[in-house]
């Protein structure tokens, strides 16, 4: 079975080059699912590089991954630029991944495409971005109210406002189409921990995503920068346990080591999880794994599991890592 397994996921996570990293728990083929939009073709030369795609890689259990397989490419598609942040989420017995995309000449905005699997081929949704005319936007993510409704919060650009937005839409059933006005939910200099200096560039919003804890409440991951820590991960609870907020920001990160575009899921254990990678370097960009716990209102890392922060952490860490790759084995668990 172990080399079956070596056979169908020989690519490990300590390898896997991943940039904004979503993980897709799915009960039907009891795998999980992530989605990059470059593939490692020195590794796998077969893997199609000559047109903007996204792959596809899956796992039994999070450590060993599959070979990158294409599961959209652009065809007729509008966009050819900036193919960014893929999301996958379950939606009426469907898969939609939720992304970013632009054209020459034309803003940046999120879209969705659908398929009948996890491994697609994946399909537009609807005629173009979801997201405001006239806007730039990025890393939409899909939140369904308590109505089961759905809505997409996602991020209008520091480069057009200059302090960054979380804004959110309430989408059409079939989710091609925004059916009311954008809310500004907050800004990124709302966060105490972002740091003073990070103003000298523009207050970036990044990579948000909703979770619902057991005590009830509403909170939200999303990133930006700090003044030591680079590239930062905090997060917001809604005051009113509704997207709407309004948004009270912890005061304290949750991880400040120049890595960001954190979501959570449930390991197929149980264990709550959290993904996110690092360092924000985009060639040395690896996917860490946390084990969560959740205490009372509040989040908190138990393990990083996958030692990729080993000789990958920045910020104030940076002095502080590794020369070599950690060579230690996997603390392998049954997630």
């Amino acid at each position: 079975m172990m080399k079956n397994n070596e056979l169908l996921f020989p690519y490990s996570i300590r390898d896997v080059h991943i940039s904004d990293p979503f993980i897709l728990a799915d009960d039907k083929t009891h795998l999980y699912y992530t989605y990059i939009q470059f593939a490692d073709t020195e590794r796998f030369p077969d893997a199609k590089a000559d047109t903007p795609c996204f792959y596809v890689l899956k796992s039994p259990d999070l450590f060993n991954w599959s070979e990158p397989k294409v599961c959209f490419e652009k065809g007729t598609f509008w966009a050819d630029k900036d193919y960014w942040a893929p999301e996958c989420h379950i939606w009426k017995d469907k898969y939609y991944i939720i992304s970013s995309f632009r054209a020459d000449g034309k803003y940046r905005g999120c879209q969705c495409l659908v398929s009948d699997s996890p491994e697609g081929p994946f399909e537009p949704v609807g005629e173009g971005p979801v997201t405001p005319k006239g806007w730039q936007c990025l890393d939409g993510t899909l939140f369904i109210d308590d109505e089961g409704s759905p809505w997409l919060v996602f991020c209008h650009e520091w480069m057009q406002v200059y302090d960054g937005q979380i804004c959110v839409i309430k989408l059409s059933d079939d989710l091609s189409k925004a059916i009311s006005e954008p809310e500004i939910l907050f800004r990124a200099s709302d966060a105490l921990w972002r740091g003073n200096a990070a103003a000298d560039g523009g207050l970036i919003t990044d990579g948000p995503f909703l979770y619902r804890m057991q005590t009830g409440t509403l909170i939200m991951l999303w990133s930006s920068f700090s003044e030591r820590g680079g590239y930062t991960v905090g997060y917001a609870r809604s005051a009113s346990g509704t997207v709407h907020g309004p948004w009270i920001q912890e005061e304290i990160p949750l991880y400040a080591l120049d890595g960001g575009h954190a979501m959570l899921f449930k390991a197929f254990n149980g264990r709550l999880m959290m993904s996110l990678h690092c360092p924000n370097i985009h060639e040395k960009k690896r996917m860490l794994l946390f084990e969560m716990e959740e205490i009372g209102d509040k989040l908190a890392v138990v393990n990083e599991i996958t030692g990729n922060w080993y000789n990958g952490a920045g910020g104030s860490a940076k002095n502080w890592r590794y020369d070599v790759p950690c060579t230690e084995e996997l603390g392998r668990k049954k997630l």
